[in-house]
């Protein structure tokens, strides 16, 4: 199987480079821009059967702890809108938009490939923002509108390029820490990288059996 590797940063997928140094990986780069150029460009350039993306996220609420590694299976945009007045909208709120318009289906990019339906870990919705914050206020209603489980800066990027390339993929996310606490005494992030990448290797063996 040709595989391909992502994530934003090496910090995330360390332990995996350190052990698979002639794996293919792509390094993003932090963002919803710099994760859709260069995947649109790797992609383009290469044939692939499956692309995983590994990253650490917030989480939202309680149903998931710091450490937990989830399988994303629908991401979305969290704040590509228009905000009036302190009123935001999504774009497909707004009409701007077709909330069914490929490849988008009710306004979330859903990965329904085997890859993702076979990986036995918990299932996630995230959503994809350009700005974290501590602001609470924000956070909540964020949570409230989207319903989502956690939240990255990448997540959403991937697999809209994924589904337009109409390439297999998998978002794997390890809880770092808890959306909207900007302490970072209070995070997990060792933690989270250890199991991402627990997870990550355990996902690639078993695509190979």
């Amino acid at each position: 199987m040709n595989l391909l590797v992502v994530a934003a940063t090496k910090f995330e997928i360390a332990p995996f480079l350190k052990e698979n140094p002639n794996a293919d990986v792509l390094i993003t780069g932090v963002g919803i821009p710099a994760t859709i150029f260069h995947l649109t460009k790797k992609l383009s350039e290469n044939k692939y059967d499956l692309a995983i993306q590994a990253g650490i996220a917030g989480a939202f609420g309680n149903r998931l702890n710091l450490g937990d590694v989830v399988a994303v299976e629908k991401d979305t945009f969290g704040d590509l809108g228009i905000d009036e007045d302190g009123n935001f909208q999504t774009l497909f709120e707004k009409e701007f938009v077709g909330k069914n318009d490929f490849p988008f289906h009710d306004g979330w990019l859903i990965n329904h490939t085997s890859s993702f339906n076979n990986q036995g870990l918990p299932q996630a919705k995230g959503i994809t923002v350009n700005l974290v914050t501590g602001d609470s206020t924000r956070n909540k209603w964020t949570e409230e509108k989207f319903s989502a489980d956690i939240e990255s800066m990448e997540g959403a990027a991937f697999h809209y390029v994924c589904l337009q390339q109409e390439i297999d993929f998998l978002q794997l996310r390890s809880i770092s820490n808890k959306v909207g606490e900007r302490d970072k005494t209070k995070w997990e992030t060792a933690k989270a990288i250890k199991n991402l990448n627990e997870e990550l290797f355990k996902t690639i063996n078993n695509l190979s059996i």
